[in-house]
């Protein structure tokens, strides 16, 4: 039976490398899959799944009214990377096309922001996932790095504004609980 999967992390733990390199094993083995990226983060050119590695692929977009039912019939296995930025419904059409159409769905996100918020889409993998784990980075004072922190253009911490401002190592840092309350 299918099922929907949740790959979550604080940033840079290689969710994307890890996404690249379950669709290269499913097309390795003549499978066909479907990789997708939110179309509000276009760091690297819309529509492309790139890991900070190197290796970059191109991927289908989606915004908030794409419908994932709609996705061919004849898939392996569908990918999904910034998965944070779904919306429930887009979670629970996922969790549908496992479910019902057995098509295997793995999701690639952070779990929450840089003020510790759950992102919806975070929210609702969780809750209706049927396999999570956690990808797990370090700190830089050598502890798991869960939680996530914005950075201002003079490296001082952003403690206030909108859930989602795009962007990679110049505007966030990965963190422990420890020093995100510090």
């Amino acid at each position: 039976m299918a099922k929907l999967y949740f790959r979550y992390s604080a940033m840079n733990a290689g969710k994307s490398t890890a996404m690249l390199q379950v669709a290269h094993n499913y097309e390795e083995q003549g499978q066909v899959v479907r990789l997708y990226t939110a179309a509000i983060d276009h760091r690297y050119g819309q529509g492309k799944v790139t890991s900070r590695l190197g290796p970059q692929r191109e991927a289908e977009v989606f915004d908030s009214d794409y419908n994932f039912l709609t996705t061919t019939p004849k898939l392996s296995c569908v990918l999904v990377d910034e998965a944070q930025f779904l919306t429930a419904e887009q979670v629970k059409q996922l969790h549908q096309l496992a479910q019902v159409k057995g098509v295997p769905v793995i999701c690639y996100g952070l779990r929450s922001d840089f003020l510790g918020e759950p992102f919806p889409g975070s929210a609702y993998l969780l809750t209706l996932a049927d396999d999570i784990e956690e990808l797990k980075n370090i700190c830089a004072c050598g502890k798991k790095a869960t939680m996530n922190i914005r950075m201002d253009a003079n490296g001082k911490r952003v403690k206030q504004g909108e859930q989602v401002a795009i962007g990679g190592n110049e505007r966030y840092q990965h963190v422990c609980g420890r020093c995100f309350y510090s």
